[in-house]
């Protein structure tokens, strides 16, 4: 469950704490986890389930007709999917033909603000020094040692994460991780697909 707040900022403790509680009562007052699988052996949900396979296997087959996930990205495919899906879900919204509950039916005419989280300037200042007195006290030459070879192992085929994790262990920051990479893969900019 996220916090109703989300989509905003940061969540707030407040909302946090009912999207907590708001699991723990599906959780504990319904008994739901009492059993391996609730809702097994029911009719409607193993068709769901079998449908959901057999589209996402029919899916992953398009995909790889269509050359592979490298040629469906480089091609603009997967964010012409997107597109289109986001545009058949607003218009079966805006012709209620979907209900969202708030959204298109059972509105509320009063406003209801939600609170959202700001953090205090004291807060920030306090992690940037904490920041910065890393930066200073950390071995600063075992930094870069780790950063060159997390760039030569990028550069290869061989998996990263040996060299990320031994970067992290140095005190590299993720903006000095995520430097290195773009200094070999550069920066993706999805093109734009209408």
């Amino acid at each position: 469950t996220n916090s109703l707040d989300e989509a905003l900022a940061l969540p707030t403790e407040k909302a946090v704490l009912i999207a907590l509680r708001t699991q723990q009562v599906i959780a504990h007052e319904s008994g739901v986890v009492n059993t391996v699988d609730p809702l097994g052996g029911s009719y409607f949900i193993e068709s769901l389930t079998d449908e959901t396979e057999r589209a996402a296997i029919d899916y992953l087959n398009r995909i790889d007709a269509l050359g592979g996930v490298l040629a469906c990205i480089l091609n603009g495919f997967f964010q012409r999917e997107i597109a289109e899906s986001a545009y058949r879900y607003q218009q079966e919204i805006d012709q209620h033909k979907r209900t969202i509950v708030g959204v298109n039916d059972y509105i509320m005419e009063e406003h209801i603000s939600v609170p959202t989280l700001y953090i205090d300037r004291v807060g920030e200042r306090a992690h940037l020094e904490r920041l910065n007195r890393v930066r200073r006290e950390r071995d600063n030459a075992a930094v870069e040692r780790s950063l060159e070879n997390l760039r030569r192992v990028a550069q290869g085929t061989e998996n990263t994460m040996p060299a990320i994790i031994e970067a992290v262990k140095t005190y590299a920051t993720l903006g000095e991780i995520m430097d290195v990479f773009r200094s070999v893969f550069g920066d993706y900019m999805e093109p734009a697909v209408y």
